[in-house]
């Protein structure tokens, strides 16, 4: 298992335990994390899973152009910390990850 940190829209902080392989969309909202509604079920074209990386022990992987279009279309602002967690695929390395849940 692996350990992500959310910090919720209203500030709080939750710690979740990951399995290893799922998408971080997936574990998120497994365990209700607020203000990740996933609506597209993780097609990668709604941005309602929108974070912002806020510190990440080791490099994510990077952006492919899907997400990135659908950052810049659909979401709030997008930072160049914003990541869709629907894209992203919980691995050991990501083990600390902290994510502030942008929300709607």
């Amino acid at each position: 298992m692996t350990r992500l940190v959310f910090i919720e829209p209203s500030g709080n902080r939750c710690e979740i335990d990951a399995a290893d392989g799922e998408s971080v969309m997936q574990a998120a909202t497994a365990k209700g994390i607020a203000g990740i509604d996933a609506e597209c079920g993780g097609s990668c074209m709604c941005a309602t899973c929108h974070c912002l990386v806020v510190d990440a022990v080791n490099p994510l992987p990077d952006m492919q152009s899907a997400e990135a279009d659908t950052l810049e279309f659909t979401a709030h602002q997008m930072h160049d910390n914003s990541r869709l967690t629907c894209q992203l695929t919980v691995t050991p390395t990501m083990d600390g990850t902290v994510f502030q849940v942008i929300g709607r």
